[in-house]
């Protein structure tokens, strides 16, 4: 079924021929069996335009706001990426402070970059069998909005990566009794809209009443790569600046079979998402039945730490069984989407074929029965060190190279992380901690792999001269 905007777009790409861009003109797929070319159009007459929208486009957000609740929603083309670079840099003024989750993907810190922000962190418990951040508790907003009383918004992950959620309704109502935006990066939680409520998925962000919420449809939802939403509730943040900033970061020249994605993905989640939801559910469950019974197959959210969480996303299953057990699952025909340390990440959505879970509870029961122990999670998340200056500063300042094992005590001028899922275990202006040498080299023995963005590598760390 097309959406009604790839109807518009089709009828529009039809009607006239096309001395425009781009240049396959609509006769000449880039790709073959690539049907999406024939309604790649620009802004024609007709056609709407992205950063101006009050045509087509806005008829299509429209949409797409009416059927989460939010009072306004932008189509992006760049990602929840480019969401939050505009949205943070709306909401906070170059220089000002925000306070920040330190388990934020790297996109939030290069805003605070950008905006030469200083960021006061908030870093959640973590959930020591798995080496991964809990939930954000409210009353550490709280004490950091009492420490930090300048603080133009607060900045949280929710879900996170691996599916942990905080309590968005109680840190948003803190926040604005203080009269302070809370920005949320929901990328991982597209799915968190009310039609999904009935079937477990509660607690999203925007029924929560966050200001501003960034959301990857193409993360759990049947859209393209690249496209995600930002939606806009309350009074705190100026729509006029949020499009401002989309225009600075967004590109002017936005791909139309990806704004038709969002479309289509919104029309059908309005017709199909209620039964998709509710046959999700049922698979999820069958699936939660089978991994109960496991003794050497840790899943996330299934055991006591679930106590520690305020809430917990079961359509993404952490299961702990490290390189070895994702070569296990390679070899039996499942890609995961990560595999990091000791843990394997296997993404689920409302559209995966019907026994998928099954066919996967199937296998892991069996691997189960001779499987080793776990391996344990060891030391993944280091507190983050003392921050000496701003990300901004310490990348303007002279770096050097110096050797891991001499760099604690000094000041990082680089970041440091594994991708996925993109979490910096150490950013730029930071002290370098015994604690992060430490994850570092317990990382690189599991065969982790981390990610330098200066001139360092596995054996050298750039810190500012």
């Amino acid at each position: 079924m097309s959406s009604i905007l790839q109807q518009q777009c089709e009828a529009l790409a039809g009607a006239r021929y096309p001395l425009h861009m781009p240049g396959h003109k609509r006769r000449v797929p880039p790709a073959p069996g690539l049907g999406c070319y024939a309604f790649d159009l620009t802004e024609i007459e007709g056609a709407d335009d992205l950063h101006d929208a009050s045509g087509i486009l806005a008829e299509a957000m429209g949409r797409t706001a009416a059927l989460y609740g939010s009072a306004r929603c932008w189509y992006l083309v760049g990602g929840s990426t480019v969401g939050l670079l505009a949205g943070i840099r709306a909401a906070a003024p170059f220089g000002s402070e925000v306070i920040v989750a330190r388990n934020c993907h790297k996109a939030v810190y290069h805003a605070v970059e950008l905006g030469r922000l200083t960021a006061h962190y908030l870093t959640p418990p973590v959930v020591p069998d798995f080496g991964v951040y809990g939930s954000v508790p409210p009353a550490a907003v709280t004490a950091a909005l009492d420490a930090h009383p300048a603080a133009r918004c607060v900045i949280l992950t929710s879900p996170t990566y691996e599916g942990v959620q905080s309590d968005l309704k109680a840190i948003a109502d803190l926040c604005h009794a203080r009269g302070v935006p809370l920005l949320v990066d929901e990328a991982h939680g597209a799915h968190y809209l009310p039609l999904a409520e009935p079937y477990g998925w509660r607690g999203g962000a925007v029924a929560a009443g966050a200001d501003l919420v960034v959301q990857s449809a193409h993360k759990t939802l049947p859209s393209l790569t690249q496209t995600a939403w930002l939606h806009l509730n309350g009074t705190l943040i100026d729509p006029a600046a949020v499009e401002r900033q989309l225009d600075v970061f967004e590109t002017s020249s936005p791909s139309y079979p990806l704004l038709v994605s969002l479309d289509g993905c919104t029309g059908w989640l309005a017709a199909e998402g209620p039964a998709a939801f509710a046959a999700w559910r049922k698979r999820l469950d069958r699936f939660a039945a089978a991994a109960r019974q496991w003794r050497h197959t840790p899943v996330l959210g299934l055991g006591p730490e679930r106590r520690d969480f305020y809430g917990y996303d079961d359509g993404k299953i952490l299961l702990r069984i490290g390189g070895a057990g994702a070569a296990a699952l390679r070899a039996a025909g499942f890609e995961p989407e990560m595999v990091c340390g000791p843990n394997v990440l296997a993404m689920s959505s409302p559209c995966d074929a019907g026994d998928a879970l099954d066919r996967l509870a199937d296998f892991l029961t069996r691997r189960d029965e001779t499987a080793p122990p776990p391996p344990r999670a060891g030391a993944l998340l280091p507190a983050p060190g003392t921050a000496r200056c701003t990300i901004a500063q310490a990348l303007d300042r002279p770096a050097a190279l110096c050797p891991m094992e001499d760099a604690a005590g000094k000041t990082a001028a680089e970041y440091v992380w594994a991708y996925p899922p993109g979490v910096p275990l150490l950013a730029p202006g930071e002290e370098v901690t015994p604690a992060f040498l430490e994850a570092a080299e317990t990382l690189a023995a599991d065969g982790t792999a981390l990610h330098h963005t200066g001139a360092g590598n596995a054996q050298n760390l750039a810190v500012l001269a």
